[in-house]
């Protein structure tokens, strides 16, 4: 049986403007912005449609930000009749995921996002680090790159977002170092704006933290397969994914693994709820021309689209 999946984006995805149009059309858009808001105390409207740009792009503002808009372009399409049969979310787009699989409600999404964004700002102004976008090299020959680096501290592979789009992340020195030893391969090393080393060792006191606040949430078994950024498949124990969500902040994102085992699992369409296409143009790096659909919805032009294109 052919399947949709969401996945949905993280950071990185967001623009001054995103959500303007689901906000000025769709009731429920700005009832999930007021709960939003009144969860984390943040003007999450003010800051996705005006910026200013720096104000959005800080880690603890960011989170809940992006969160609120995939959360409304999801809540758009499924109002519309576009249901999952499968989710997952790249990073931070795994908070998202989990609310649309069923497993955590609204408040609860908005709480764990706003404590994640806070830990990680805390997590990366304590303890400085970097990432890059490793363009051009195999994971294997990457990984072989990064192993001798990795006895000087830390730096390790964050995202396999493709088969050759590899994001790498640690204390600066060790990825620059890094980078200088991939442009000798001929390949491209381009350095990511992030506040901190994300999906590495540098989260460990980030992470510590986080888990300890997840113990108050119920997690529900999700009622869609939801896979997994640390095993790279479905997950359907709420106390295993609750691990994993801890975990997660520390361990690499395997992109390209859930892309191709959703497929292996009968997903023939994705469908991207939230602002730009990062993960459309990755699930379509991921696999053969032609393979599957593949949409974006970020405001309800892009909702037609997809549903007269279907």
């Amino acid at each position: 049986m052919e399947k949709t999946a969401f996945v949905f984006p993280g950071q990185g995805s967001q623009y001054i403007g995103m959500g303007k149009a689901f906000l000025e059309t769709l009731p429920r858009a700005r009832e999930i912005f007021e709960i939003g808001e009144a969860v984390t105390g943040i003007p999450l409207k003010t800051l996705c449609l005006e910026g200013p740009m720096d104000e959005l792009t800080k880690t603890a503002n960011l989170q809940p930000a992006l969160t609120v808009i995939d959360t409304v372009c999801a809540a758009a399409a499924m109002d519309s009749g576009l249901m999952p049969g499968a989710v997952a979310g790249h990073s931070l787009g795994e908070y998202p995921a989990l609310w649309a699989a069923g497993v955590i409600g609204l408040e609860d999404l908005f709480r764990l996002v706003q404590a994640r964004g806070r830990l990680m700002e805390e997590a990366g102004a304590r303890r400085p680090g970097a990432m890059a976008a490793i363009i051009g090299l195999k994971k294997a020959e990457l990984d072989g790159l990064i192993q001798p680096l990795a006895l000087q501290g830390v730096i390790a592979a964050a995202n396999h977002n493709s088969p050759e789009q590899i994001v790498v992340t640690g204390e600066k020195a060790l990825v620059d170092a890094l980078a200088g030893l991939v442009k000798e391969r001929g390949a491209r090393a381009v350095p990511l704006k992030v506040g901190g080393a994300y999906h590495s060792q540098l989260m460990k006191n980030a992470a510590d933290k986080f888990a300890r606040l997840l113990e108050e949430v119920r997690f529900s078994p999700p009622k869609t397969p939801f896979y997994s950024n640390v095993t790279a498949g479905p997950e359907n124990d709420p106390e295993v994914i609750k691990g994993l969500m801890a975990r997660q902040m520390c361990e690499p994102v395997r992109w390209y693994e859930i892309v191709t085992n959703m497929v292996r699992d009968g997903v023939k369409e994705f469908i991207e709820p939230g602002p730009k296409n990062v993960l459309s143009n990755l699930v379509k790096k991921c696999l053969p021309q032609g393979e599957v659909r593949v949409f974006q919805i970020d405001d309800p032009e892009g909702l037609k689209a997809c549903i007269s294109q279907r």
